[in-house]
């Protein structure tokens, strides 16, 4: 009989959870959590449901443990820590407080809003005040508009018309049904697409979703940005400077060459289709920059 080696620890569990900011006047307030089962104050966050994407969990998790409506912003610090059998792994979100009030339950029973400083005096675990610190050497206040590359339309040499009008195949369809709640936790504003019918029919379930009008900017499709990319950048840099977030349909070429362009890092495996990047904006600039390859999990 062989020994037996050292016991395997499961894979860790993920989780997520977010910095919850608002403004009280000119004071920047940070939201914790008391859990009274380990009478702790920490930052909100909780597991993933089977399948769950873990920004959709994050969302579900504030919301639930401090009763207050979001707006999500930049991806912050993703922690890993251990538990008796094994270990946990939390990403965290920026998340802004639009409304909503705490009600005490068995899980959360108490809520406080806190200046940076007092929360990370009151925090009981160096790792969140880690992920808190993370989220202060950033300004809170973002914009952010969201970089889509248009969803599965099949092969362009297995369609005959025009290439402007071929469509999306079934997949295709399906992700651009399943980024709806991906986008919408960024509370878009506005929405547009290059002048190609796959990328409206991406954007169009969040258009219908939000009724918000899906408005054609011809600029974002890769012919325009090859002949010349000044008008996509110029668009971009209003939209930065806009309040909420703004949603834009491209595609395969002009994406990675917008965020070259705004000094963003590109690996050659992003923007694969169906992806979203999430440029977050502070004083016209970009102060971060988030790949999420696919709407679900």
């Amino acid at each position: 009989m062989r020994p037996s080696g050292p016991a395997r620890r499961p894979p860790a569990t993920p989780a997520a959870g977010g910095v919850l900011w608002r403004h009280d006047g000119q004071d920047l307030l940070i939201a914790l959590v008391h859990r009274p089962r380990y009478d702790d104050w920490s930052l909100p966050k909780g597991k993933l449901h089977p399948g769950e994407h873990p920004l959709l969990a994050g969302v579900r998790e504030v919301s639930e443990e401090t009763g207050s409506r979001v707006r999500v912003g930049r991806r912050l610090s993703t922690v890993r820590y251990n538990l008796a059998d094994a270990e946990k792994r939390v990403v965290y979100w920026a998340m802004q407080h639009v409304g909503g009030a705490h009600l005490p339950s068995q899980e959360v029973d108490q809520l406080s809003w806190l200046t940076p400083t007092e929360a990370q005096r009151r925090l009981t675990y160096p790792i969140d005040r880690g992920v808190l610190a993370d989220f202060a050497r950033l300004p809170a206040d973002t914009t952010t508009v969201l970089l889509v590359r248009h969803a599965k339309a099949g092969k362009r040499s297995n369609f005959a018309g025009d290439d402007r009008l071929r469509p999306l195949e079934k997949i295709g369809r399906r992700q651009a049904r399943d980024a709806v709640p991906v986008l919408a936790v960024f509370d878009p504003k506005r929405i547009f697409s290059a002048d190609r019918v796959r990328c409206v029919q991406t954007v169009t379930p969040l258009s219908e979703s939000l009724g918000i009008e899906v408005l054609i900017a011809p600029e974002f499709s890769d012919e325009a940005h090859l002949a010349d990319p000044e008008p996509a950048l110029a668009r971009i840099r209003i939209l930065s400077a806009e309040p909420g977030a703004s949603v834009i349909c491209s595609q395969g070429q002009a994406i990675p060459a917008i965020l070259s362009d705004l000094g963003v890092s590109v690996p050659q495996t992003s923007s694969r289709k169906g992806s979203i990047w999430a440029l977050s904006y502070a004083n016209n600039a970009v102060i971060a920059a988030d790949y999420y390859p696919r709407a679900m999990h």
